[in-house]
């Protein structure tokens, strides 16, 4: 593979990584209209547990659950706005100005190759982050541990290009550091598209860490002196091209030295054999190598880094999520239920036949568990507004349902996920899909694995005419659906 050093040097791999003819361009501004983001915002504790049901462990989307340090979860905005929210442990940031700076400073990125950073929450001794929700797990699921196919060549080394290109922009806009880069804060979103996690930006806050994984992968530099620089970061790189010629988490001293030896097909992930050229994973070999330099000063900057990827980009017309084979769009929606074939055709009357059924078995005793309280005659009342409103609902007299219903839930002294989905119904049907798309919401904060309350959200998002919405409220019913049923 090249010149005869037998030790890995510079000289082996050449001094510069030079530019390629085809022309490279910015990611800066690339789709910069595309970005329909808001500014950055400040949430209150109480808004995000409403987003998140009460931080409920069935949103947690983060690698150990309940037991990591700083949980992730999924959530929902009242603007339908989907969101990860990162709640940090409670030793951390004890400077809440520092954290807010920090975040402040971070929620100024907007683009299309990060999981923007849109808000945060500083109070009381809580610090939570608000990004982009990615639907579609983390580059160490997909290359690490895949279930149906490992990742293809070119969507490999289109991952290694958009990280590049993340990376550029972050420095281009002073933000050169990233604490921790690994296969796990790389996410996948609608599209398939590979984007960075906005929150290795964030600075360590107390414990002042900035690698949580094994030594064998912590650049060289940090060991020494306990500071990432940008330097370290390039290093980091080197070790997810490595992860994604192998397939596998290799320690980078164990790379070079089967780089050393020649040995490049101990290297390549055996499922890739026949996707690419000698010359291809030799150029990929190269530019680890050099990411890798025990020096920081001779490592390559992520500039010239984007300027190598392009011209090894392969199938460039292919869409991310079909070399992925992720289910997009309709597609992404297995078979339906007769509950969501009926949102999507907004069958309103079969919808309603549908929750007539159902009666209120889904409320888990919710509605019924009564206090003593029950016996007192505003109870008696509470519980014949909800009766006369499931009369006037079956009799499809849904102004009287909804007015029956209101009744009820303003007492507050009971919840119920049902008179909510029925109320969104009444709504719908009286031409206010808006009340209904709040009511359904509302349904999922009190129930959140609920799948009628996500169908009820799609049915109102279809009347509103927010398809693209409306259809990732149906594939998040469905696969509640599917839960539910292969548990029963």
């Amino acid at each position: 593979m090249g010149c005869g050093c037998s030790k890995l040097s510079v000289c082996c791999w050449g001094s510069e990584i030079t530019e390629p003819v085809l022309e490279t361009h910015s990611v800066e501004n690339e789709e910069k209209n595309e970005l329909d983001l808001p500014a950055f915002h400040e949430y209150t504790v109480e808004q995000l547990r409403t987003a998140t049901s009460g931080f409920a462990v069935e949103n947690i989307v983060s690698e150990h659950g309940e037991k990591a340090p700083n949980v992730v979860y999924k959530g929902k905005l009242e603007n339908q706005r989907r969101i990860a929210v990162k709640r940090f442990n409670r030793s951390a940031w004890p400077d809440a100005r520092q954290f807010l700076e920090e975040a402040r400073a971070v929620g100024q990125l907007r683009n299309i190759r990060l999981t923007n950073l849109l808000g945060c929450c500083c109070e009381g001794d809580e610090r939570l982050l608000v990004a982009e929700y990615m639907p579609n797990d983390t580059l160490a699921k997909h290359l690490f541990h895949w279930e149906t196919q490992p990742m293809k060549w070119a969507m490999r080394l289109r991952v290694a290009l958009y990280l590049a290109q993340a990376l550029e922009y972050c420095t281009s806009k002073g933000r050169a550091l990233y604490h921790d880069l690994n296969a796990y804060r790389i996410v996948f979103d609608d599209d398939g598209n590979p984007r960075l996690s906005c929150f290795g930006m964030m600075k360590n806050s107390r414990d002042g860490k900035s690698y949580s994984t094994n030594l064998a992968f912590t650049p060289p530099e940090y060991l020494r002196t306990g500071r990432v620089t940008a330097e370290s970061v390039m290093y980091s790189f080197g070790t997810l091209l490595l992860d994604l010629l192998s397939g596998k988490h290799i320690p980078p001293s164990h790379a070079l030295d089967l780089i050393r030896d020649r040995n490049l097909q101990m290297l390549t992930d055996s499922c890739l054999e026949g996707q690419f050229s000698n010359d291809e994973g030799t150029e990929l070999v190269r530019l680890a190598s050099r990411c890798l330099q025990y020096e920081p000063r001779e490592r390559p900057n992520p500039k010239s880094l984007v300027a190598a990827l392009v011209p090894l980009q392969k199938d460039t017309e292919v869409a991310s999520h079909v070399l992925m084979g992720i289910p997009h769009g309709a597609a992404a929606i297995p078979n339906l239920s007769p509950l969501g074939e009926a949102c999507v055709r907004k069958d309103l009357t079969a919808i309603h036949e549908i929750l007539e059924s159902i009666g209120y078995k889904d409320d888990e005793g919710a509605a019924t568990e009564l206090s003593f309280q029950m016996w007192t005659n505003q109870m008696q009342e509470t519980l014949n507004s909800k009766k006369k409103g499931d009369v006037a609902f079956h009799h499809k007299d849904f102004r009287a349902a909804i007015e029956c219903y209101t009744q009820f839930i303003d007492v507050g002294t009971m919840v119920s996920p049902t008179v909510f989905a029925r109320r969104s119904l009444s709504y719908v049907m009286s031409d206010m899909p808006q009340e209904a798309l709040n009511d359904a919401s509302q349904a999922q904060v009190i129930s959140p694995v609920w799948h009628i309350a996500l169908y009820l959200q799609a049915a109102a998002l279809f009347v509103l005419e927010r398809d693209d919405e409306a259809q990732v409220a149906l594939k998040e019913g469905c696969v509640l659906e599917s839960k539910k049923n292969a548990t029963a």
